[in-house]
């Protein structure tokens, strides 16, 4: 397939034809009002769990609600299907009726095909997508535009639905998009890659498909801002004719305690509130982001000192029980357990690992916890037992346990840690086993450790400011 959607259609296009909408969270929702909102009277079919009906019904009487998943049968007889992003866009039924003519689009295409670079040349609309990074990196993005007077939006896979602000004016928007959307991405100014590894293969279906769908969004980029410390990302975007890179000596990086451009000193990593090497470098992407656009990165670097941390990302929760809590709940692949490890080494870490089973290669995990083991690692959720394996097997030189899920993580972690010690939840896996998402998860991580899990959730600058 050249496409995981169909041809990008605007809203007011879908007036008169037969329109399913797949999936009740937050973006089938915010899909469903901007289609009745343009079709008041129109007959909409919507798809989602049996526990979802009831508010389904009660969220749009009119509509007709299926509290099953459709089959390509189901789907044929519709003439567009507007999925949520948690669809793979590659289920058997989808593709099957795709083949026999039905449009799959979504609420980010359905955005696109209203804002798009082609329409609006002068508009700034900046995509940023990355196995990790991208969430801080667009919200570092919103953050330094404002510090600068701009009108800035940020939206998209960080939390807020591009179609809940479809009627609002930015003067840039900054869309984060996951790899289940980049494919649905119209033209725009620049597109911003973090990092590449592997990831969602679930979703995907094969380590080659999820490198692929990422980086669609190079297709689509005016501009392609990448990351010049990943030689794999390098090679795969090096045919693109408007390249520019981030993290190499010449530009914006980090060397020496600062971020740096150039040979120039321009921010101290001790004033830089989001912890961690890894961080520095994403602010290195929001400042070249800046740059490419023609806004002043040099005037707008001193806002990072006012930049509030994500939740769920290396979120230092407190002290209690005589241990430091940290809560890095966002790290679904190993590689960002790594990085979680490496901001806090030189303390004696507890580390919480697994999680959901997407088939990911843990062995670089391994190897390097062979090298730089921690105080201990506990193992739980449905891949733990891979995971424990994989380490008694490397001869791992820490303590490693399994247990069934995070309550008892947590449990083992305060019995096996030294006091003053770091108690890390990282886990390297998503939450579905056993959480709906990343920050209940976290949530319940920091009630386990005695706070408040509802304060410590909330990203700051989403929408319009």
């Amino acid at each position: 397939m050249d496409t995981l959607v169909g041809q990008r259609m605007r809203i007011a296009e879908l007036g008169g034809k037969r329109v399913a909408i797949w999936g009740f969270g937050r973006e089938g929702r915010a899909a469903l009002a901007a289609l009745r909102e343009h079709h008041p009277a129109q007959l909409f079919t919507l798809f989602c769990t049996a526990a979802e009906v009831d508010a389904a019904r009660a969220f749009d009487p009119a509509l007709t609600v299926s509290g099953s998943e459709p089959d390509a049968t189901t789907l044929a007889e519709f003439d567009v299907v507007v999925k949520s992003p948690g669809i793979s866009a590659y289920k058997p039924a989808l593709l099957a009726a795709q083949a026999r003519g039905t449009t799959v689009s979504s609420g980010t295409a359905l955005w696109f095909a209203e804002h798009s670079f082609e329409k609006q040349p002068d508009a700034h609309v900046i995509a940023v997508t990355g196995t990790k990074g991208k969430s801080t990196t667009s919200a570092m993005l919103a953050h330094l535009a404002r510090s600068l007077g701009v009108r800035a939006a940020l939206a998209g896979n960080i939390g807020l639905p591009l179609l809940e602000l479809r009627a609002q004016h930015a003067d840039l928007w900054v869309i984060e998009l996951s790899s289940f959307q980049t494919a649905e991405a119209g033209a725009l100014a620049l597109g911003v890659v973090t990092s590449l590894y592997e990831e969602h293969l679930d979703w995907h279906g094969s380590r080659e498909r999820y490198r692929a769908d990422k980086l669609r969004l190079a297709d689509v980029s005016r501009q392609l801002l990448v990351n010049a410390l990943q030689p794999a990302l390098l090679e795969y975007t090096q045919s693109h004719p408007q390249r520019l890179l981030f993290g190499q000596p010449e530009g914006w990086h980090v060397a020496d305690g600062f971020i740096r451009r150039g040979t120039q000193d321009v921010f101290p990593l001790a004033q830089l509130a989001a912890p961690g090497v890894h961080n520095a470098l994403n602010a290195c992407a929001a400042l070249a982001a800046l740059a490419a656009l023609g806004m002043d990165a040099l005037a707008a670097a001193p806002a990072l000192a006012s930049f509030r941390p994500l939740p769920h990302r290396l979120q230092p929760l407190g002290e209690r029980a005589g241990f430091h809590w940290v809560n890095d709940s966002i790290s679904t692949a190993p590689q960002a357990t790594l990085a979680a490890l490496q901001t806090l080494s030189g303390r004696a870490i507890t580390v919480l690992v697994g999680g959901h089973d997407r088939g990911l290669d843990w062995t670089p995990f391994v190897e390097a916890m062979r090298a730089a083991p921690p105080h201990a690692i506990i193992c739980m959720g449905s891949n733990g037992g891979r995971i424990e394996a994989a380490l008694r097997a490397g001869d791992v030189s820490c303590v490693v346990m399994r247990v069934d899920d995070l309550a008892s993580a947590v449990s083992e972690a305060m019995a096996s840690t030294p006091q003053g010690g770091v108690i890390l939840l990282s886990p390297g896996a998503p939450s579905f086993d056993q959480f709906k998402d990343y920050a209940a998860r976290g949530r319940r991580f920091a009630e386990l450790a005695g706070f408040d899990g509802a304060a410590i959730a909330g990203i700051d600058g989403l929408g319009l400011g």
